[in-house]
């Protein structure tokens, strides 16, 4: 299925994001061609100097590259990357914030993992 883009963010950020989703769920693998520029651009319907930023900026990031005359592969290692960046930013943008909010209302560690597991059984 084909995710709608926002208007409210940059369309080649999202492009981008949909990439690094696709290798997370094991959609596309470490090695493995990605579609065409000329593909995602109908697919996406959207300009192709659109899909072509949003692809350098994961070339930029090394989580693609580019095979001059043959296209954009997922590079070695991009999996974990992705994994390790956004549990960084899980912990920066969800737990840090948790502990801190729990701590301002007097709970500790213990209590905050009870309430997450009593939350988990319901």
């Amino acid at each position: 299925m084909k995710p709608s883009l926002d208007e409210n963010q940059p369309i080649f950020l999202q492009i981008a994001q949909i990439i690094l989703d696709e290798i997370v769920e094991g959609h596309l693998k470490e090695g493995e061609q990605l579609p065409s520029e000329n593909e995602l651009s109908r697919f996406y319907n959207i300009n192709r100097a659109t899909v072509r930023k949003g692809l350098q900026t994961l070339v930029d990031d090394v989580f693609i590259y580019k095979q001059r005359g043959i296209g954009m592969f997922v590079s070695e290692g991009a999996y974990q990357k992705i994994i390790d960046e956004r549990q960084k930013q899980y912990r920066q943008n969800y737990i840090t914030p948790l502990l801190e909010e729990g701590a301002r209302i007097g709970m500790d560690v213990q209590k905050i993992i009870q309430l997450i597991k009593k939350e988990d059984q319901s």
